[in-house]
């Protein structure tokens, strides 16, 4: 069966579906997107994807074409049309079709583009967070308002084929001797002394909507947490090291450019973690 998209207000089969080449996303990457996972039929930290998306798009002074409550419930629409149980939920506005070409704002009225589509994942299951996954470290050489979620992901896409062409999972971007981010993901370490480490949010890094997720979890289960820089020296003596996604939850990291981190093996903070942020997904999800 062809899936269903979202474009501009329709819902088509997604062989149909289609924008202007005019349209100021594919020229100039002048867009926002967010990516929610669907687990059990629902979306999950929902809440919290809409108000990054519209923290995002208020950045550049992108005005959403459908409020924020019409958006969830076109994802939810999204969700049933597609009988999605397990997956992902993609959603992109750009600031729309302008036949001029111009880098500054188009002048007038230039309606947004909104397109949403989804994609089947099992994610609670994956084998990679079962076995763990390997990072390999690249420069971190993207734009300097990363807190913004841009289409543009060319520095992602660069460091993402160096990861697969290495066989690795991940790839972590390296910024003045610092982990900042993966690639698509917020990185984690487990200190020696059972302190869970992650970079705080900035202009540097993205403030992943899992990471703020997790991070209250185990503050309200006492875990220690310290938000501040670590480099990969640090994640290498560390115990446990782990990255969070939507896509991925909690995924163990196991090798840093080939070197084991703890004993090469998923530690047990980062599976317990997981555990945790599935049970709280599953009770939160609209």
């Amino acid at each position: 069966m062809d899936p269903i998209a979202y474009v501009n207000g329709s819902f088509v089969p997604l062989s149909e579906a289609k924008i202007s080449i005019l349209d100021r996303g594919f020229l100039f990457a002048d867009g926002i997107y967010e990516v929610a996972a669907v687990l059990d039929g629902k979306l999950v930290d929902s809440a919290s994807h809409l108000a990054r998306l519209e923290r995002s798009v208020g950045e550049i002074q992108l005005a959403l074409p459908e409020s924020i409550a019409r958006i969830e419930e076109l994802q939810k629409e999204l969700i049933a049309r597609n009988q999605l149980d397990n997956g992902m939920v993609y959603l992109q506005v750009t600031r729309g079709a302008d036949k001029s070409r111009d880098f500054a704002f188009p002048k007038g009225d230039v309606p947004s583009t909104l397109v949403m589509f989804v994609t089947a994942k099992d994610i609670v299951n994956a084998l990679s967070a079962k076995a763990g996954i390997g990072v390999i470290t690249v420069p971190d050489i993207r734009w300097e308002r990363r807190d913004i979620k841009s289409v543009a992901l060319l520095a992602q896409v660069l460091a993402k084929q160096a990861a697969a062409a290495a066989g690795a999972g991940e790839a972590w971007m390296i910024e003045d001797g610092y982990v900042t981010e993966g690639g698509s993901s917020s990185a984690f370490i487990l200190t020696k002394d059972d302190v869970i480490v992650t970079r705080p949010n900035s202009n540097a890094i993205l403030p992943g909507c899992t990471r703020k997720a997790v991070v209250a979890l185990a503050e309200e289960r006492q875990l220690k947490v310290e938000e501040r820089l670590f480099t990969v020296a640090e994640a290498l003596a560390a115990k446990e090291a782990f990255i969070t996604s939507a896509s991925s939850f909690v995924q163990p990291v196991i090798s840093i450019d080939g070197k084991p981190v703890g004993e090469g093996r998923p530690g047990p903070m980062a599976m317990r973690l997981r555990e945790i942020y599935i049970e709280f997904a599953r009770a939160t999800a609209v």
